[in-house]
């Protein structure tokens, strides 16, 4: 231990006997070697395990790389600080809040270590979720935003109380506060919930299509948030909601239908009435025997009315696929198939038309 002694000695002569300087910089130094070491050790122990496709256990490493460099940066930092205000004797009344904030660098670090953790967690997640059913990519959301605004309140509330900050009298005041914020603040609670609501019953997530009976709402769902949901309409407007309007409202979501529904009512001439039976078994036929129509579902072809024109018939079945562009391929299909079968019976589809029926009149003498 001499030899630390003397290099201590000398060091001291080189600094012309400033002490306090010295350990400033002493201080600052070993804080550069270590955030230095436990950034490589961290950064070595990341890559392997980010190889080894350990991704859950890397997650904690890497959340915890830039907190521990605040923490470690931070302390030594602090401790600078008072060596130099206790040397020269000024401001030292701000000594006491400088030992406070001391006391919360391992509480804000491990905060700030708590939501980076959670960040990371979440977008491993969504990616499992993407594979597996069993997991939704808007619950995974909703739940992190949760765990985040708790960590957020938690760290806050203690950095408050190592200020000297009464928590009981803090949570008294916010339980007295909150009353009279909820009375100013009621729409913005209202979309807040609405948000909740959303992300527990899930009427809808995002990239479905939705769309409104009762409001002017009809689009490709973008983003649910906790204020506002993000609908981007069919003709590429963003169209932002209040979450607290689809409380009041019905929501419909063809994304989740099973089918797509064809009804149609078609019509032969009245002069082809004896050949609406045979017609009608012929597109029957047809329907049941289309690779894209499913059979287990309703499927109706019947005479249904004598119209001013024509002799009406409808179809009602549903298609196995719901993508939009293939319905309307199949639909197109399916109809001009009956086309040709009305035709193939001898039959002509119908078209208003008017027939002037003249009654037979006395001829009328011409005079010469």
């Amino acid at each position: 231990m001499e030899w630390l002694t003397q290099i201590w000695t000398e060091l001291v002569a080189m600094f012309g006997g400033q002490v306090w300087l010295l350990l400033v910089l002493s201080i600052l130094t070993i804080t550069v070697i270590i955030d230095i070491v436990q950034r490589y050790v961290l950064r070595i122990v990341h890559l392997k395990l980010e190889k080894a496709g350990r991704v859950w256990v890397d997650s904690f490493v890497d959340a915890a790389r830039a907190p521990v460099s605040f923490f470690i940066w931070v302390t030594g930092l602090v401790l600078a600080l008072t060596t130099t205000i206790t040397q020269f004797g000024v401001y030292t009344d701000i000594v006491p809040f400088i030992l406070s904030f001391k006391s919360t660098i391992l509480t804000l670090s491990v905060g700030w270590f708590a939501i980076r953790l959670v960040q990371r967690l979440e977008l491993h997640l969504k990616t499992f979720a993407r594979e597996d059913e069993r997991l939704d990519e808007v619950t995974v959301e909703a739940f992190a935003k949760i765990i985040r605004l708790l960590v957020f309140i938690i760290t806050t509330l203690f950095f408050l109380n190592a200020f000297g900050v009464s928590l009981t009298g803090l949570l008294a005041f916010g339980g007295v506060g909150g009353i009279a914020i909820g009375f100013a603040a009621k729409d913005l609670l209202s979309n807040l919930f609405g948000g909740l609501m959303l992300y527990m019953d899930k009427p809808f997530t995002v990239g479905e299509w939705i769309r409104s009976p009762d409001q002017e709402i009809e689009g490709t769902v973008e983003q649910i948030g906790w204020r506002r949901t993000t609908i981007r309409t069919f003709d590429k407007r963003p169209l932002y909601i209040p979450n607290g309007i689809f409380a009041n409202i019905a929501i419909e979501n063809p994304s989740r239908m099973t089918n797509r529904r064809i009804k149609e009512t078609m019509g032969i001439r009245y002069a082809d009435v004896h050949k609406m039976r045979e017609i009608i078994k012929g597109v029957k036929q047809m329907l049941r025997e289309h690779p894209e129509i499913d059979n287990h579902q309703t499927l109706i072809v019947n005479f249904n009315a004598f119209n001013s024109s024509s002799l009406d018939f409808f179809i009602y079945t549903f298609t196995k696929t719901t993508d939009w562009i293939k319905f309307h391929e199949i639909k197109q299909d399916v109809l001009l198939t009956i086309s040709d079968i009305v035709e193939s019976h001898g039959a002509e589809m119908a078209f208003p038309t008017r027939t002037l029926h003249i009654e037979n009149s006395p001829e009328i003498e011409v005079l010469k």
